[in-house]
């Protein structure tokens, strides 16, 4: 099997978000990234958390698409791991009743990540606690690439530089994710109206980010010029800018591999009663890693030997 050390999985270039609005989502309130955060999981638990913790928020969270990006690992170990998880307070599912400044209403469903563990008393408050809370960027500001958006208009003071857009500061962040695309104050603000387009186009910060960062070269020897071939070639198409922000109305908590609903029946660590209760031996072999060659070898030498012929290569 691939190594299963934590620091040895990382998302692979090629990990999809989820569709606009679901996904990984953040809870609040968690403390800085350590080496040690997951150090008192079981070995296998502690590196699929290690690679979920370093997905951007969007990203696709099912146990089978964790499973297409996770070496060595099967739907079976993720989804085994994934309620572990569930049981140690990282992580739950919600579903979310948002309103959007159209008026337009819909539910949507989110998978929180807590890199610090929650008690269940936690999750619950926080699943409650959150109503008429406005869904913003990550930096404040009404998403579409002006300006800050908080108190009053007009010139700014003397001395005091103008707010930078949520575009620019995406673009002067990229070296905190991707180190090899650090990016100059004068490359931002030539890519900043590229970026914003993006961001009127509905794209997310993380969105912009992943696609950027994602499955660069190697050697990378010029850090704007990819940045401004991705901005271009990967540009979202347009959509119509009435959908603005969204309100969340009301939440549930919901099973963490089904859509059986607190309201339909009691969740204990965010699953029900039967997902809780399904063993690794209810999932096909078809779901399974498949053995490695050196494994199958071994296998059919074993084979041999127990019929009394010698192992392959040695007769």
């Amino acid at each position: 099997m691939a190594s299963t050390e934590p620091s040895s999985l990382l998302p692979a270039p090629a990990h999809p978000m989820a569709n606009p609005g679901y996904g990984k989502r953040l809870a609040p309130g968690q403390e800085r990234p350590r080496r040690t955060d997951f150090e008192r999981l079981p070995k296998r638990e502690a590196a699929i958390a290690g690679f979920i913790d370093r997905l951007p928020e969007g990203a696709a969270m099912d146990h089978k698409t964790l499973a297409k990006h996770i070496a060595g690992y099967g739907q079976a170990a993720v989804r085994s791991a994934l309620k572990a998880l569930a049981h140690a307070g990282h992580l739950r599912r919600i579903k979310e009743q948002v309103v959007r400044e159209d008026g337009a209403c819909r539910w949507v469903t989110r998978t929180y990540w807590s890199r610090t563990p929650r008690t269940a008393a936690w999750w619950w408050e926080f699943c409650r606690s959150v109503r008429g809370v406005m869904l913003d960027d990550p930096y404040g500001d009404d998403g579409d690439g002006g300006g800050e958006g908080s108190g009053e208009g007009g010139p700014p003071a003397d001395g005091v530089p103008p707010p930078r857009s949520t575009a620019y500061r995406a673009l002067a962040e990229l070296g905190r994710t991707e180190p090899r695309l650090t990016l100059s104050a004068a490359d931002c603000e030539r890519l900043e109206p590229l970026a914003a387009a993006w961001l009127a186009r509905g794209a997310t910060v993380a969105h912009l980010n992943h696609a950027l960062t994602a499955g660069l070269p190697e050697p990378l020897h010029n850090p704007a010029g990819i940045a401004k071939r991705r901005l271009e070639d990967k540009m979202p198409p347009e959509i119509s800018k009435s959908h603005g922000r969204e309100t969340v109305l009301r939440r549930v908590m919901v099973c963490l591999f089904c859509e059986t609903t607190e309201e339909d029946d009691p969740l204990v660590d965010g699953m029900c009663a039967a997902c809780a209760a399904e063993d690794e031996s209810d999932v096909p072999d078809t779901f399974r890693p498949a053995p490695r060659p050196a494994e199958v070898a071994a296998y059919a030498d074993a084979a041999r030997v127990a019929a009394g012929l010698a192992p392959r290569g040695r007769g």
